[in-house]
């Protein structure tokens, strides 16, 4: 006949059957259980945390920095003789447009992550789990902030070595730094929902990468408005990387006025008002 004696801790109970004993916690024994009480600000830190370590993992913070140089390096040199001879200070009058293509290929790696977390199914995990709707997203695009960043210092050092200054004090600096910042910002939440949409990461790069480049080479940012034919000029003088481009080359020099400042604000608020819902929709949707 088999026998159960009973022993109280105030952990633990122990059950002996026979010549056996079986732990049981006291939680159990009473009958509580632990239930999940997520914080959203927590699962955003633990989540962006991740990310920017699979970013350090894949070099993408080192390709950031190499990105600005290359830019530098391949623009300024070819041109720099030949906007001299038309009286440009062509440091001055180029370094918004790189800051503009260093931004604009963070955001292309914003794309790139989207699509891989949707395609490896950690997108639908977070999906199943007590994950608030925006987290993820918010996650995203605070490690893509902080690509932007690193890559927006470390273009700046180079158009410092190149001769580009701030003559206008550290206000207009700081302005000229936080739109470079929001349009980087407007492009990852575009990029990130056409990611989370794509069913390949290296296709969906392949896809950002010529529009960039033709609104980038068809913009006031490499060279005036008067070296482009007549019937094309209202599109370079008026698409957004050209009003950024105006803005923060007066913030950088000669002071910057509420005439140039107003498209840009127009651009980066219609943006967002596109690409924040529509990159949330992408990233809450089930397949």
């Amino acid at each position: 006949m088999t026998t159960t004696t009973k022993y109280q801790t105030p952990n633990l109970t122990l059950q002996k059957t026979g010549r056996r004993e079986i732990s049981v916690p006291a939680a159990t024994r009473v009958g509580r259980h632990r239930r999940p009480n997520p914080s959203a600000l927590m699962q955003w830190w633990v989540l962006t945390g991740r990310t920017l370590r699979a970013m350090v993992r894949r070099y993408e913070l080192v390709i950031a920095v190499i990105a600005p140089l290359i830019f530098t390096v391949g623009f300024y040199l070819p041109l720099k003789f030949v906007m001299q001879l038309q009286g440009i200070d062509y440091a001055q009058f180029l370094m918004p447009i790189i800051v503009l293509q260093a931004m604009a290929f963070t955001s292309i790696s914003a794309a790139q992550m989207s699509a891989k977390e949707k395609i490896t199914g950690f997108s639908s995990r977070m999906q199943t789990m007590p994950v608030y709707g925006p987290v993820p997203l918010l996650s995203r695009m605070s490690s893509g902030f902080v690509r932007s960043v690193v890559s927006l210092t470390a273009a700046l050092v180079y158009g410092h070595a190149i001769g580009f200054r701030f003559t206008e004090g550290f206000g207009q600096a700081a302005l000229f730094c936080g739109l470079a910042l929001v349009f980087s910002t407007c492009l990852s939440l575009g990029a990130d929902a056409i990611g989370s949409l794509s069913k390949s990461p290296q296709a969906t790069s392949q896809a950002l990468t010529l529009p960039q480049l033709i609104l980038g080479m068809l913009s006031c940012g490499f060279a005036p408005e008067t070296g482009f034919p007549e019937w094309i000029r209202p599109f370079v003088r008026n698409q957004p990387v050209s009003q950024f481009s105006f803005a923060m080359r007066d913030l950088a020099h000669g002071g910057v006025t509420s005439h140039t400042m107003f498209p840009v604000v127009m651009w980066s608020l219609g943006l967002l008002v596109v690409c924040a819902p529509l990159a949330y929709w992408a990233s809450t949707r089930r397949a």
